[in-house]
């Protein structure tokens, strides 16, 4: 497994492409990220990689405030400044294929077009955006993009994880 994150995630998220940056390209396993990791990347690379971050962040924050994990003046930017794919977090943004092995894990590929070059098989379409797997904990949603992966989209995506967590309790 190759990307960003904590080596005991339990939430993976899967994109094709990793930032355009010496450190990155030729990275072989999981790193977590430092703080202001992710703005650096962000700032040295293009807005692409902010936005992934960003949406990312929100998506996490989204996801474990229904959990009840922050208190009430932390927000989404604090959440992607302080715990963002860091070693302390429970998730991973990762390069590399799905690998079902880790158990209790939820995967998300993110973009319809990865989703076809990874041949993604039993998958059934919620709507034109989201579709899960009927063999995995496997989502497919939106790539990780403002305009792709909407706030209203961020929270349908939430429903999906809780209800993948719900049902294997």
């Amino acid at each position: 497994m190759v990307g960003f994150g904590a080596k005991n995630f339990n939430l993976a998220i899967y994109i094709a492409n990793r930032p355009p940056l010496d450190d990155y390209l030729n990275l072989s396993t999981i790193q977590a990220l430092l703080p202001e990791e992710a703005h650096n990347i962000g700032q040295a690379t293009s807005n692409h990689w902010r936005k992934i971050f960003n949406v990312s962040a929100k998506f996490l924050f989204e996801l474990y405030q229904e959990e009840k994990r922050f208190d009430a003046k932390f927000t989404w930017q604090d959440y992607r400044d302080t715990f963002l794919f860091q070693a302390e977090s429970r998730e991973a943004l990762l390069f590399s294929p799905p690998s079902f092995e880790q158990p209790d894990t939820i995967h998300i590929v993110a973009g319809k077009t990865y989703a076809k070059q990874l041949k993604l098989a039993h998958l059934t379409w919620l709507d034109e955006h989201f579709a899960v797997s009927t063999q995995e904990p496997l989502i497919l949603c939106p790539y990780l993009d403002y305009r792709q992966l909407s706030n209203v989209r961020i929270t349908q995506l939430v429903s999906l994880v809780q209800a993948i967590r719900n049902r294997n309790q």
